[in-house]
C-alpha cells in the first residue's frame, strides 16, 4: 500500500557556546510547536551523557516539557539508552508520561551507551557490559507495561497496562534483528553511521515477524536535513553540522557555531573525508531539490518515515528548514506505508 511519507523530528537539543542550557531547551520547545502546526507525525529526544553541547542527558524529563506545551505531536525518546538504566524505572517514568499524555508518547530504545566508560562509571552500568544483554532488558520493560501476569512480583505503577509503544533504534544489525524479531518498528540513526543503513534494514526486513503490533516491517531512518530557500544558502547551513562533526572527531566540544562561507581551512583531506563520511545520506537544498533527494532515499531504503535532524546555528533558519521539508514531503510517496 502507497502514501505519503511520514516525517518527524529528532532533537539532541543542541547549545551554543557559552548558552545556558534553559535556552537551548526553550529552543527546543519552540521547534516542537513550530512541527506540531506543519503536521509533523512526532518529536524524539535523544540520551547523551557527559556531551558539552548537548542537554539532552535528562531524556523524560524533557519529553514530559516537550509533551506539556504542544497538544497533538507525538513526544518520545531517540532513544532512551536502555542498558544505562533499570527497565523497572523506565516503565515508571514512561508510564507515568503516558498518563499524563494518553496516546502521546513514543519509547525509543537503544542499545548504545550514549557516553565513554568513565561517564558510564559514573551512572553505575556495568563497564563490562557489551549490550548482549539488551534483548532481556527490552522483553522486562515491555513486560513492566503490558498487562499484569500471574505470579508477578514486580509491578510499574503507574505504567502497567499503558502498552507505550516501542520502537527499537540502532546503527548496526543487532537492534534491526531483534526488532524484526519482534515485529516491532524500527529506526536507523544514519544521521551519524550511514554507511550501515542499507544492510541493517535488509536484516531488519529478512528477520521479520508480524506481531500483535506491526503486520509487516515499519522502518525508520533519521537523516540530517538541511532545507533553504536556495541550494547556495543550503550548503552555507550544511557548515554547522559539518563543525560540530569537526569537532566531534577532535574530541572538542560540540556546540553549534556559526555557518562559514567555507570549510577551507578549518579541516584538513583526512577529516574532511570523515566528516563527509559522516553526512553521507545528507539532504541539502531547496525544496525541489530536498523532495528529489528524499524520494530517492525512500525508494532505497524503503523508508516509511524520516526523522530529520536538523543543526543550524539561527533558529529562523532551523524552522524555515522544517517548512521546506513539510512541502517537499508532500509530494514523497512510499511504497508499503503502515502505521505505527
Amino acid at each position: 500500500m502507497s502514501g505519503h511519507l511520514k516525517i518527524s523530528v529528532l532533537d539532541l537539543v543542541g547549545m551554543r557556546p557559552d548558552e545556558l542550557a534553559g535556552a537551548a531547551i526553550a529552543r527546543t520547545v519552540h521547534t516542537a510547536q513550530h512541527v506540531e502546526r506543519l503536521g509533523y507525525t512526532r518529536y524524539w529526544l535523544a540520551e547523551h551523557h557527559s556531551i558539552a553541547g548537548l542537554a539532552c542527558s535528562a531524556t523524560s524529563v524533557l519529553i514530559g516539557h516537550v509533551a506539556g506545551q504542544t497538544s497533538t505531536i507525538r513526544v518520545g525518546s531517540g532513544g532512551v539508552m536502555l542498558p544505562n538504566h533499570a527497565p523497572l524505572a523506565v516503565a515508571e517514568q514512561f508510564g507515568t508520561l503516558a498518563s499524563l499524555y494518553p496516546g502521546r508518547i513514543d519509547l525509543g530504545l537503544g542499545r548504545a551507551p550514549g557516553s565513554d566508560q568513565a561517564t558510564m562509571r559514573a551512572m553505575r552500568r556495568d563497564i563490562r557490559s557489551t549490550g548482549d544483554d539488551f534483548p532481556e532488558l527490552v522483553a522486562e520493560l515491555r513486560g513492566y507495561l503490558g498487562a499484569p501476569r500471574p505470579g508477578q512480583q514486580v509491578h510499574a505503577y503507574p505504567g502497567e497496562g499503558t502498552n507505550v509503544p516501542v520502537t527499537l533504534l540502532g546503527s548496526s544489525g543487532f537492534s534491526a534483528q531483534l526488532a524484526g524479531e519482534l515485529g516491532l518498528p524500527f529506526a536507523f540513526a544514519a544521521h551519524f553511521a550511514p554507511q550501515y543503513v542499507e544492510p541493517a534494514l535488509e536484516l531488519y526486513r529478512r528477520s521479520f515477524r508480524p506481531s500483535a503490533t506491526l503486520a509487516e516491517p515499519y522502518a525508520m531512518a533519521g537523516l540530517p536535513v538541511i532545507a533553504a530557500d536556495t541550494e547556495a544558502e543550503s550548503r552555507r547551513l550544511l557548515t554547522t553540522p559539518q563543525q560540530r562533526f569537526l569537532a566531534l572527531i577532535r574530541n572538542q566540544p560540540i556546540e553549534q557555531k556559526p555557518p562559514v562561507d567555507s570549510m577551507d581551512g578549518l579541516w584538513n583531506l583526512a577529516e574532511r573525508q570523515a566528516v563527509e563520511a559522516r553526512l553521507g545520506l545528507a539532504i541539502v537544498g531547496d525544496r525541489k531539490s530536498v523532495q528529489t533527494q528524499l524520494q530517492r532515499t525512500v525508494d532505497w531504503l524503503g523508508l516509511d518515515e524520516v526523522l530529520a535532524v536538523t543543526d543550524t546555528y539561527d533558529q529562523a533558519d532551523r524552522l524555515r528548514s522544517y517548512g521546506i521539508l513539510a512541502e517537499a514531503a508532500q509530494d514523497v510517496q512510499t511504497s508499503h506505508l503502515v502505521a505505527a
